[in-house]
Order: structure tokens, then C-alpha cells, then sequence
């Protein structure tokens, strides 16, 4: 592996005995280190030791997945890496989920931003490779032959010229004994060798899944549980005046009843984002918490006792209506032109060579307004947590995707270290779990339940809090919004020679695509944005950030820019990335730091014009059409190309999609990443068609999944959905992500060329279109 030996200094491995006969081996192997040869993070760091295997007498393996699982498969795919190289059966193997530990993992216990792959991949690898070459240096010890004339497989040493073997079991202890090995001695496998690595593994969790077994955080239940549901303020930083609390206690099942105020706020974050990160910064929102035998008692105490007196804030006053009318009033002022000192541009803006210039001489301008809405992550598994307070301590269970941000210590008001976390399994991620409030609530009710209960002479027990859906949408961290205003202008053969983007959104910069193809390939570039506000609704990360919204205005818009060139869109991007300019971009905000590498967009925009047929397109029935778009979003690149049929009265069909995808020279686990691929499209069509969370009142209309509803699988089934992976020479990279942008794009480009209707505003259902 080429990335080795730059490992070499800070790196080594430890060798400890197990209990029982087990053997753990330990590498000192920072992602910090992974980063920073791929041009990316800071200086290289030491980190702590680690311990992933544990070999059993019967020869069998439990391997420990170090990462959370939100449904990216890193359960699965972190331990192959280790099996492939240590050279066992994957059928020898059970994987055991690791809690947060910093001291035996290290940091980066990530599901988030498809960095866990390329992270891992090479730590994880020489953690396998160490503990197979140290069975074949105890083996060749114990026969007096040459470690080069022996082989491993199903974890078994063998020796050809002697017909010698021994089993990994056998092997253990002795190998155990063996001095600490630098990483610098390791020797990875050639990976034509690889036996594992490529195949197609079912999850480790699917058959207790798909059986109703025990599998998700909200499937914890440790013994004597009580179960806590915690009603908020409708509207954004509201808190409790008054509530009945003495009339609730006396409701069947319910055992506590309390109201909570919040702490006094930190300094305000920017942009109407939830600050994150531990200590001071901690907060949580003030409501009234019920706490009952059942989720049922406290949920039907909430709903037919509870009354609360709200303080509503100051967020009462905002409304989507509003925000429309400044996105509008921003929108008119972009297209008067020029814009330069008009309250645009800072340090959200990016500007090379003279686009207005350009404009004045071009043959041809084109302008249009795209705009994108709020969005709830939804998943399906509400958000949840379980905690119990004991002696001074928490330990609790959760589906945190980072479960090292926003410290529980705090509102239980223990120290970080007398905090033990679990990681389980979330149904389903999408970067809500990033922000993991309902730890911090759990935290403080476990905590008030067990003060309670104390003084009453009673033991501490756990508590679950289980959000309700309308909960969830209710008082998630929103996708921002963003309205853009765009201008092109094309010379006399249709080649572009400027692009402008002005940009009215709120919140974070994912909504401000400065770094975004065609930047280095036209010559004069300009993105500009102005915040609207105040809104005061809370924002994050969702699924692809920085990309799920932009991949949808910049990729439908360049298609529009080469229908009014007269060329074909596919082409016209090959043509684009075929000229570029002195300007290099940037390296975006990915998973691993990669620059922008045109190539590798051209190689899957090729690929998947093969796939799809595109060049006879022109050969398809009336009212159907194929579109194109390509996205590079966390070091992955995917193209697309979809077909669908549209009928008069816009009832919408995906006949088919192709993609083309290129994360590198190695895919992990084949199964999962063609998973990934067709879930992040079929997310995609949830982003395109019905969602959108709109505002009255500073508080969300939708409730429930009657107003906010996802894609069915039955509107397009995953064998509609042809993958194809390039492989390259580049380390692999992670696949969460990649797959969700260019997904609306492609759709809203084939309904173009299948009705020549351009789709500029989402979600679809607004304009009439439904799924057939």
C-alpha cells in the first residue's frame, strides 16, 4: 500500500493477552495521519491504542466494529477490511459493535460526511495484517522454517514442504508473547489477492431485522425502564410559563412529572445554526417531561391531560410567507444589474474574470431562478435515547452518528469521563443523528428521575425517551432553504463564457455552491449570496451537505444553458471539463480532502452514457426523456442518467436510471455500496417530489408522514436502478453521500427533454406532478 510508510513514525503495535485465551491486537493508526497524506487535516498526531480481534479456541473470530451504524453498512465493512487481511472466513467471523472509547479506539467514531471509510481503510488493514504476520512468525518459530515459506488462509497457517498446519487458535497464545511490531514491518496484502473485499456480505443486523429481532436504540430496554416523553415549545427557543403538572402525576402509569428550563443561552451561533460542541456550549430546550411505566402512560398523559402556558419567543413572528417575500425582494435585486456594492458577496462569494463584461458581449444570455425549501430528515426510527444515572455516573444508549458531540455530561452534571455510551444501531441517519439533542434531554430527565426517586427511598432505574414523529419533524435541524438567481452567457458557438450565481438562503454555506463545476471551467465566474432574516429556525447537516440542494440548481441549470446553446447536455459537460481554466478549485468540503479531478467526471460521465443509450435517445416515445447530471461530493463521483415518462396530467414515472460511480480502487463491501447507490437516488425522489417544511407562526405545519411523505419503493424499484463502479487508482472513499445530489437534477432534466417543461422550483407536488 503506497500510504504506509508515511505512517511509519507515529506509529506501532501492541500485543496484550486476553482472558481466556483470546488474542487482541492494537495499532496505533491515526485517521489524522490518513488525512494529512491526502493533502488534508492537520499535522500528524499519535493516537491511542486500539483492540479488534479477539481469536476464540474454537477458531472462530469476534471482530469489534469501531464506527456507529446508521445504515452505511460500516458494521459490515470496517471488520472485512480487518478479516480480509488477517486472512480468516468471513463465516469465522461475529462482529461486535465497540462503544465510544477514545482510549482504545482513537477519535473519529464518525457515521458522517462518508468519512469512515477512507479514514479506515488502511488502519484497518494493517490491524489484520499485524495479527497475521504475527501467527506466521510464531508458526515458523515453532517448525524452524522461514516465515516466507509459509501461507495463511481461513485462519490457518500452513506449510507446503512439511504438509504442517495450525490453526490461528493454536497459535494464539504463543503469538501473544511476541514484541510490539512497527507498522513499518507490516505487509498488506496485494489486493488481486483479495478474497473478501468486493463480495457481496449481508449485513450483519438484516436477519434481525427483517425477522422483527431486537436490532435499533429504540429497541434498548434494560431491566425496571421507565419511558419519558418530553413536550416542547411549538415555536423555535419558547419555554414553559406554567404547566398542570400536579393533574398529570395523578394519571395512570405516570411516575414523574417535570418541568425543565432551559439553561441560560450561550452566544448565539451564526447563520441560525444549533451550536454544537461540549462544556458551556451545551444547551437544551425548555418543555415539561413525563415519565411513566410506558410510553403509552406518558404519551396519553401528554395528549389528554397536559396543558402548558408558553412563552413563544421571538421566532413567533417568522413564517415561510415571510421568508418568500425577501428571497423575492433579494431575487429582484440580483437581476438589476450591477449588483457589485449592492450588500452581495463577502466571504460567501467567489469571483474570477469579469462576468458582467461578458455578458455585454455575448451572443447569447440566458437567466433563470431556481429555488430549494426547508427539509426534515424524517428518518424512519424516531429520534431516541436511553440513560440511567447511577452513583454519580450515566451510562447510555444511543443512535448518535456522533456520539462524541454535545456532551450529556453536562445537564446530568457528571464529568465527560463518568460517561459511558453505547452506540445502536439508528434506523436511519441522514445527518439528523448528528445532532443528538435528545441525549442531552435524556441526560437531564434520567438525572431529575433519579434525584426524585432518591429522596423518595427508591432506586435509580433507566429512562427512555422516545420522541413522537410529530416530535421529530416538529424540532428537527433543518435542511436551509435557498433561492438563486442565475445568468449565463454564451458566445457564438454556444461555448460558455460566463457564469453568475446569486444566492438569497439562510443558514449554512451549503446552500452557497462558491466552489462548484463550472468554477475552473469557464473563464468568468461569480457566486454571491445574501442571508435573509432574521428566521431563527434551527439548521444542519442532511444527507450530501453542501451538495443535496446545489447539485439540483447548478446541474439543471447547465442543462439548460447547453439546450439554449443547442448542444447535446451531456456533451456540453464532457466539452466544459475539456477546457479548463488557469483557476484550480479549491478542495471542496469532503469527506477525505480530495481535489476536484476532472477526469474522473468525465470517466463516469462517459460511462453512464454508454449504460443508458444515451445517443438514441431521440428514439423514445413521446412524453418520455432522459436527463443527465454528475455530482463530485465527499472525494465521490456519480453520474447519472434517468428516464421517465410523463402524461398529460403530470402523473411522473422513472422508467429506468443508470449510474456510474468511481470512490476509488476498491469497493468494500459490493452488496452495500450498490445499496447506497439506489437509496441516495430514491432519497433524491423524496427531495424532488413532496417534501418541504414550511413555517406559520415560528412554528412547522407538517406533522406526520401524511404531510411529509417520502418515496415509496414501489415508484421505483432498486433493479431499475443500474449501477456501475469505475475503479481508479485512488484510495477508496465513502458512498453515503455521493449518490443523493444529482438525483433530482437527472429527473427534473429527462422531464425537460420528455415535455420541455423546465423544472426550476421543488418540490415537484407544488406544480402539480405526482408519481404514477
Amino acid at each position: 500500500m503506497k500510504d504506509q510508510k508515511q505512517l511509519n513514525r507515529r506509529s506501532f503495535i501492541q500485543l496484550t493477552a486476553l482472558a481466556g485465551g483470546g488474542l487482541l491486537v492494537g495499532v496505533y493508526a491515526s485517521e489524522t495521519e490518513m488525512l494529512a497524506q491526502r493533502g488534508g487535516g492537520g499535522p500528524p498526531a499519535p493516537v491511542n491504542p486500539n483492540n479488534y480481534i479477539t481469536v476464540h479456541p474454537d477458531n472462530t473470530f469476534t471482530l469489534m466494529a469501531r464506527n456507529p451504524e446508521t445504515g452505511q453498512g460500516m458494521r459490515n465493512s470496517l471488520p472485512m477490511i480487518i478479516a480480509e487481511e488477517f486472512d480468516v472466513d468471513w463465516k469465522q467471523v461475529k462482529v461486535q459493535q465497540g462503544d465510544l472509547d477514545a482510549a482504545r479506539y482513537g477519535g473519529g467514531q464518525i457515521e458522517g460526511g462518508s468519512t469512515a471509510t477512507p479514514t479506515q481503510y488502511t488502519p484497518m488493514r494493517n490491524v489484520g495484517a499485524a495479527a497475521r504476520m504475527m501467527m506466521v512468525a510464531t508458526a515458523a518459530k515453532q517448525w524452524n522454517v522461514s516465515e516466507s515459506e509459509l501461507t495463511t488462509g481461513s485462519g490457518m497457517v500452513k506449510h507446503a514442504r512439511t504438509n504442517k498446519t495450525a490453526t490461528y487458535a493454536a497459535l494464539a497464545d504463543a503469538a501473544m508473547k511476541m514484541p510490539p511490531m512497527t507498522v513499518a514491518e507490516i505487509k498488506l496484502k496485494d489486493p488481486k489477492d483479495f478474497k473478501i473485499l468486493g463480495t457481496r456480505v449481508q449485513g450483519v443486523d438484516v436477519m434481525a431485522i427483517v425477522t422483527g429481532q431486537p436490532a435499533f436504540s429504540i429497541d434498548v430496554n434494560p431491566p425496571g425502564m421507565l419511558f419519558a416523553v418530553y413536550q416542547k415549545c411549538p415555536t423555535f427557543g419558547g419555554k414553559v410559563m406554567s404547566a398542570n403538572v400536579e393533574e398529570v402525576k395523578k394519571q395512570p402509569g405516570v411516575k414523574h412529572v417535570f418541568v425543565i428550563e432551559p439553561p441560560v443561552p450561550p452566544a448565539a451561533p451564526a447563520g441560525g445554526q444549533r451550536g454544537g460542541g461540549g462544556g458551556g456550549g451545551v444547551t437544551w430546550a425548555g418543555g415539561v417531561a413525563i415519565v411513566a411505566e410506558t410510553w403509552w402512560h406518558a404519551q396519553s398523559a401528554r395528549n389528554k391531560v397536559l396543558k402548558v402556558d408558553w412563552d413563544y419567543g421571538a421566532v413567533r413572528t417568522q413564517s415561510t410567507a415571510g421568508y418568500n417575500a425577501q428571497i423575492k425582494s433579494l431575487a429582484s435585486k440580483a437581476s438589476q444589474e450591477p449588483t457589485v456594492g449592492g450588500g452581495f458577496g463577502g466571504a460567501r462569494a467567489a469571483k474570477e474574470g469579469d462576468a458582467e463584461a461578458a455578458f455585454k458581449t455575448a451572443a447569447k444570455v440566458v437567466e433563470a431562478e431556481y429555488s430549494f425549501p426547508l427539509l426534515s430528515h424524517a428518518p424512519l426510527e424516531p429520534q431516541n435515547s436511553t440513560a440511567w444515572y447511577k452513583d454519580g455516573k450515566i451510562e447510555i444508549w444511543s443512535p448518535a452518528q456522533i456520539p462524541s458531540l454535545n456532551d450529556a455530561a453536562v445537564p446530568s452534571g457528571v464529568q465527560p469521563a463518568d460517561v459511558t455510551f453505547h452506540m445502536v444501531r439508528a434506523g436511519g441517519g441522514f445527518g439528523r443523528r448528528l445532532y443528538k439533542e435528545y441525549d442531552v434531554e435524556v441526560s437531564k430527565i434520567a438525572r431529575l428521575v433519579a434525584d426524585e426517586r432518591q429522596k423518595a427511598g427508591q432506586p435509580s432505574v433507566p429512562v427512555k425517551l422516545l420522541w413522537s414523529r410529530e416530535d421529530d419533524i416538529a424540532h428537527d435541524d433543518y435542511r436551509p432553504p435557498a433561492y438563486h438567481y442565475f445568468k449565463a452567457s454564451l458566445d457564438a458557438n454556444g461555448k460558455l463564457t460566463a457564469f453568475r450565481d446569486m444566492v438569497a438562503s439562510y443558514g449554512n454555506v451549503s446552500v452557497v455552491p462558491t466552489n462548484e463545476f463550472p468554477r475552473g471551467f469557464t473563464d468568468n465566474f461569480w457566486v454571491s449570496d445574501s442571508q435573509f432574516g432574521p428566521f431563527n429556525i434551527p439548521t444542519g447537516a442532511m444527507r450530501a451537505p453542501a451538495f443535496n440542494g446545489t447539485s439540483f440548481v447548478m446541474q439543471s441549470f447547465i442543462d439548460e444553458i447547453a439546450v439554449a446553446a443547442g448542444k447535446d447536455p451531456l456533451q456540453y459537460r464532457l466539452d466544459l471539463l475539456n477546457s479548463p481554466t488557469t483557476y484550480k478549485p479549491p478542495t471542496n468540503r469532503t469527506g477525505a480532502n480530495a481535489p476536484f479531478n476532472a477526469a474522473r467526471a468525465k470517466a463516469v460521465l462517459e460511462a453512464v452514457r454508454d449504460m443508458s443509450n444515451w445517443n438514441n435517445r431521440s428514439k423514445l416515445p413521446k412524453g418520455t426523456g432522459q436527463g443527465v447530471s454528475f455530482q463530485y461530493a465527499h472525494s465521490g463521483y456519480v453520474a447519472y442518467v434517468c428516464q421517465v415518462s410523463v402524461d398529460a396530467s403530470k402523473k411522473l414515472k422513472v422508467d429506468k436510471a443508470w449510474a456510474a460511480v468511481d470512490i476509488g480502487e476498491q469497493i468494500v463491501n459490493a452488496s452495500e455500496a450498490e445499496n447506497l447507490v439506489q437509496g441516495g437516488f430514491v432519497e433524491g425522489m423524496s427531495h424532488l417530489m413532496a417534501w418541504e417544511i414550511t413555517i406559520e407562526n415560528g412554528a412547522v405545519v407538517q406533522s406526520n408522514f401524511d404531510k411529509y411523505q417520502p418515496t415509496r419503493m414501489r415508484q421505483v424499484a432498486p433493479n431499475q436502478i443500474q449501477v456501475k463502479f469505475l475503479k481508479s487508482d485512488y484510495t477508496p472513499t465513502g458512498l453515503g453521500e455521493p449518490s443523493l445530489p444529482p438525483a433530482p437534477a437527472a429527473i427534473c432534466n429527462a422531464i425537460a427533454a420528455a415535455t420541455g417543461v423546465r423544472i426550476r422550483h421543488l418540490p415537484l407536488a407544488k406544480a402539480g406532478y405526482s408519481w404514477t
